[in-house]
């Protein structure tokens, strides 16, 4: 009789914990359908806030569009444009347009961008575009014969220029070389 205790005994344990797994299981899934229920409830206070904020706006931008009509009516007399002042095409328009009259500036001319026939005959083209045809609004002269004049007189020789010339002339090569770090030590 001992034995059929201590089974009886051992299986109301075991229903005990199998009715605490479900409960525990019941409690944990009503947890997440309250933390579902908080997050909609959430979603929904942002989304009402936002409502909240538009129709704030709204309302600011209608009471100073009142207030704009009203200051307009007392102060300005303006009008809202009628069908009668639209224009119908270009000619309409062109219509509308008067002659320059005597002494009044000339028109606003813009620059043009292609070379003249002349001046791409004497190599300006070749050696770096319309750049070099630019005139410089200082000196008078254009950008190449700038550029021409230090290698024309010898006085104006200076070393230092002349070594970042080169090196700059080499960056290309230097950057196009690639050299391993440990290559180098052995």
């Amino acid at each position: 009789m001992n034995l059929t205790s201590d089974r009886i005994r051992s299986i109301g344990w075991a229903s005990v914990l199998v009715v605490c797994g479900a409960m525990t299981v019941g409690l944990t899934l009503r947890v997440n359908a309250v933390k579902s229920q908080v997050h909609d409830t959430e979603k929904r206070i942002v989304w009402v806030k936002r409502d909240i904020d538009f129709l704030e706006t709204e309302f600011q931008t209608r009471s100073n569009q009142q207030a704009l009509r009203d200051l307009n009516d007392l102060e300005f007399g303006y009008k809202a444009p009628t069908a009668g002042q639209y224009i119908e095409g270009e000619r309409q328009l062109a219509a509308l347009g008067v002659p320059a009259g005597p002494g009044a500036p000339s028109p606003i001319r813009y620059a043009n961008a292609e070379m003249p026939a002349d001046a791409s005959s004497d190599g300006a083209k070749g050696e770096g575009g319309s750049l070099l045809a630019m005139v410089s609004p200082v000196a008078g002269a254009t950008a190449a014969a700038m550029a021409e004049a230090p290698k024309n007189r010898g006085e104006a020789r200076d070393p230092e220029r002349e070594a970042i010339a080169r090196d700059a002339a080499a960056l290309g090569k230097r950057l196009a070389r690639i050299e391993v770090a440990e290559a180098a030590q052995q």
